[in-house]
């Protein structure tokens, strides 16, 4: 039917106010709005008025005929025995049996307008409420006075022919005052209050699946934010640096090639570890430690192990025997395991990378940290990857000697002794992402 229906309280100002000469609200709604139905509701005292010189259809009529319009249905709710008219509960009940009869007549193609700007506070306060609830989908329009300030009603001497004639919104520049009021719903208040639960641990799966039982989840303004911290956590970059184009904030402190990826991987460390989720963080130390120990060679010592290394295709990086040979590098790692099988040829492993370390370094308070993190790895590791086991932040402290959190903290250390400017406010790349994904929700 394509119908747009108005259904609008009547209140002090409409249709024309008698002390600016400006539209009152339901005149104004309908003239930028256009409705095909207008349903106006009435108490006792606005019947009274209408009874004098029946104004509001007056005004209305007029309206449609400088539109051009015509066929457009009038229809009264008399309540003429209605004198209390600031009781909440009352307008609650009534309003929402109104709107529901209203909307069971409807088919998809209608649209229902609410005027919540006309009637009294309590009427206003009822439509409202009933728009928060989410029972009867609608647009909630509001307009804005001109004087932007409180009404003044003035009804003596009341003359609806000259007020029309003298009507500055009949101007052919007069502009709409109308906004449309987008009222949240109780169960997206609700789901958004979940999602920010999840996006406090870092949970951007379970903030996107909750996000998507939205209706009309596409015009969700953080829901790309949100799918950018998923893809990130992911270290998806295609899709994570296509949305950031979209979001149109850069969100990565480090921005190019292997160290991004290895910064990206060290803040995704941090949150399993925020999250608690300690078999998961262990588990991920190895690949770390390796790329960090070899980075921290380079710097600190000058030697690059991929002069002595073959990478296949999978990317597995083995020591080369044809490259070490007649070597240092093949000297101290021999020397290093002499003492056990021997050095043995094939992957590049951090214990390698220790040893290499430890011969050509007099740094000992590097050492240290790196011989700690190592010890860590050795310690819990496989258990953590091979065993169904309990992995707790208390069973980490008695194997390890160190806590989650102090773990973390000498990686972060260790990063400083690598060529990657990290800043100390860098690790808090994903608070700054919360905050932004608050901001798209309104919460701060």
């Amino acid at each position: 039917m394509n119908e747009v229906i108005l259904f609008s309280p009547i209140g002090g100002t409409d249709p024309i106010s008698n002390y600016n000469c400006y539209d009152g609200s339901m005149l104004h709604i309908a003239r930028y709005y256009r409705p095909t139905r207008i349903i106006l509701y009435m108490s006792k005292r606005m019947l009274e008025w209408q009874a004098q010189d029946d104004r509001y259809r007056y005004a209305l009529n007029k309206l449609f005929e400088m539109q051009g319009r015509t066929g457009v249905e009038i229809k009264e709710i008399k309540k003429s025995e209605l004198t209390d008219v600031q009781e909440f509960d009352f307008f609650y009940e009534e309003f929402r049996k109104i709107l529901m009869a209203i909307r069971e007549k409807m088919d998809d193609s209608d649209q229902l307008l609410i005027n919540v700007s006309s009637g009294t506070p309590a009427m206003k306060s009822g439509l409202l409420v009933l728009q928060t609830l989410g029972e009867i989908p609608s647009k909630t329009i509001q307009v804005i006075t001109p004087a932007r300030d409180i009404n003044n009603h003035i009804h003596k001497d009341y003359d609806v022919q000259t007020l029309w004639e003298l009507d500055p919104d009949n101007e052919p520049d007069a502009k709409s005052r109308c906004k449309e009021v987008h009222c949240p719903t109780l169960s997206r208040m609700e789901h958004e209050e979940m999602i920010c639960q999840h996006v406090r641990v870092y949970d951007y799966e379970a903030a996107l699946t909750v996000a998507d039982s939205i209706p009309g989840k596409a015009e969700l303004l953080y829901r790309n934010l949100l799918e950018f911290g998923r893809a990130r956590l992911q270290l998806d970059f295609p899709k994570a640096d296509s949305l950031m184009r979209k979001i149109g904030i850069d969100f990565y402190p480090i921005k190019t090639g292997n160290e991004k990826m290895l910064f990206e991987y060290a803040l995704g460390l941090d949150i399993r570890n925020r999250r608690g989720e300690y078999a998961d963080f262990i588990r991920a130390i190895t690949p770390i430690l390796a790329d960090l120990f070899k980075l921290t060679l380079k710097k600190q010592c000058g030697l690059n192990i991929s002069s002595y290394t073959s990478t296949s295709e999978e990317g597995k990086e083995s020591w080369s025997q044809k490259k070490l040979v007649g070597t240092n590098v093949l000297s101290i790692l021999e020397d290093a395991y002499q003492s056990h099988w021997g050095f043995q040829y094939g992957y590049v492993k951090s214990d390698h990378l220790l040893k290499l370390f430890c011969g050509l370094s007099d740094d000992d308070t590097l050492k240290s940290l790196m011989t700690d993190l190592h010890s860590v790895e050795e310690k819990i590791r496989n258990i953590a990857a091979h065993q169904i086991a309990s992995i707790t932040e208390e069973k980490i402290r008695k194997m390890t000697g160190f806590t989650p959190n102090q773990i973390m903290e000498k990686i972060k250390r260790l990063f400083s002794y690598t060529s990657i400017n990290v800043k100390k406010e860098d690790w808090n790349s994903y608070d700054e992402l919360n905050e932004q994904i608050f901001k798209a929700m309104q919460r701060i």
